[in-house]
């Protein structure tokens, strides 16, 4: 019981904040105008202030375990190539393919991970989850650039020069590259006996947090108020193939493997940490870069909103299974 209250203390939030931001399109505060506007900030703005101070504040980099790293990157690579073939076969649509195969793979980690992580393993599940956030973030980022550079209108042939400039132009990679150069800076201060904070540069950090802290609630708002329910009956068939992967098949493979395979070599901290990456909702940032990249956006919001509301079931069952066969005490 206390697994499923966390899980719906996780991700109730967001599904009132959508509904929040639906309720204010209805009511006339918000249109399509505005809509894209505000994806637009969230995208170019506060996101990557948001993913830069994530990253940026990870404080413990000395004795990382590596191995729980490798195999949440290796598993989410893997997502990819095996679902890429099976997005093609599953839907015609080109538009469609680019969000569908990113929600099989792009986890809300950003919003969810850390939290989850800390309520299950406490301060030794946040520095495991805001070390494995350094390498699947910016793979996240990567592999959803070139998702939906696939079939961004080409006939799904892959033009691999434009595929490349998305990546290094993609405001997101870019803010995540910038953190972790000052980040290896800051490393070698402390090695130099130099000590200097970008929290010294107070009103810059002030700046960054505030444009962090925008990130969250406007997408979520904006997200709501693009959400359509007469859409569901045309996206039905990659709705129920898109959660189902996110939330379900993915989750099970991946966790179990981990089990299996793993159970003598990762802690419940980065077991933790991998429910973060496998079990938690199609991430919220999915949307606004899907506007950006001329993808199927009304999909990638229904996306979001169904594998949310699913997701407390995955990260119950997670938590549940792992704690019945010892690996949570």
């Amino acid at each position: 019981m206390d697994s499923l209250i966390f899980a719906l203390n996780a991700v109730m939030p967001i599904v009132v904040m959508v509904a929040i931001g639906y309720a204010i399109k209805r009511a006339g505060f918000m249109n399509d105008t505005v809509t894209r506007a505000v994806n637009k900030m969230v995208f170019r703005f506060f996101l990557p202030a948001m993913l830069f101070l994530n990253i940026y504040e990870i404080s413990d980099l000395a004795d990382i375990q590596f191995g729980y790293i490798i195999y949440g990157a290796v598993a989410t690579i893997l997502m990819f190539l095996i679902s890429l073939p099976l997005v093609i076969l599953y839907t015609k649509h080109q538009d469609r393919r680019g969000p569908l195969l990113q929600s099989t793979f792009r986890s809300n980690n950003a919003l969810i991970g850390v939290p989850l992580a800390e309520a299950l393993c406490g301060s030794a599940g946040v520095v495991a989850a805001a070390l494995l956030s350094a390498i699947v973030i910016p793979l996240y980022n990567v592999l959803a650039v070139i998702s939906l550079s696939l079939f961004s209108g080409n006939g799904g042939r892959p033009n691999v020069k434009k595929m490349l400039m998305d990546i290094l132009k993609n405001p997101l990679i870019q803010s995540i590259a910038l953190a972790l150069a000052i980040l290896g800076v800051r490393v070698l201060f402390v090695k130099m006996d130099i000590s200097f904070r970008l929290s010294d540069m107070t009103i810059l950090f002030k700046v960054l947090r505030y444009l962090s802290n925008l990130a969250t609630p406007m997408a979520l708002l904006a997200l709501g108020a693009q959400f359509e329910f007469s859409a569901i009956k045309e996206l039905r068939r990659e709705i129920i193939f898109g959660t189902a992967a996110r939330t379900v098949v993915w989750p099970l493979i991946s966790l179990g493997i981990a089990y299996f395979f793993f159970r003598d070599t990762f802690t419940a901290a980065q077991f933790a940490v991998l429910i973060s990456i496998f079990a938690t909702p199609v991430a919220v940032s999915s949307v606004p870069m899907t506007q950006e990249m001329g993808g199927d956006v009304g999909l990638a919001g229904q996306l979001v909103v169904w594998s949310t509301l699913i997701s407390s079931l995955s990260i119950f069952f997670s938590c549940f299974i792992l704690r019945l066969v010892g690996i949570f005490g």
